[in-house]
């Protein structure tokens, strides 16, 4: 079961990081308010998908299943990109970047909470 629990969540990644890499070279060196807007897309999207995808599970009693590890570790936990939020914000920070580090931690997190909310939202309807 554990073997195939981690090809499951390794397959999933693999699709999110690809997916991942696609939007940070289709956006790549653009930036807005001073921060990559190639992570911040990926970053909301992923929330945004992520929580389709788990109000898609929570309605059809499958928040335990295969499904739940492919889709939402696997391939949202791929797509989406927390360290490297971390290490542009820090990069930021030692640039003396304030308000840029505060628009994109209050985007990122606040945006990425409310859009969340809104995919698991729209599948509960």
């Amino acid at each position: 079961m554990m073997v195939r629990n981690l090809l499951l969540v390794g397959c999933g990644s693999f699709v999110g990081g690809a997916l991942r890499y696609l939007v940070g070279q289709l956006l790549a060196g653009r930036l807005l308010l001073g921060f990559a807007i190639g992570t911040i897309t990926a970053n909301l999207a992923g929330c945004f998908l992520f929580g389709i995808i788990y109000g898609l599970l929570e309605r059809f009693c499958a928040l335990q299943s295969s499904w739940a590890l492919l889709l939402t570790v696997g391939l949202c936990g791929g797509f989406t990109t927390f360290s490297t939020f971390s290490n542009e914000t820090l990069n930021l920070l030692r640039e003396g970047a304030l308000l840029p580090v505060l628009a994109y931690t209050l985007i990122s997190v606040v945006g990425g909470l409310a859009l969340l909310y809104i995919g698991r939202l729209i599948m509960n309807l």
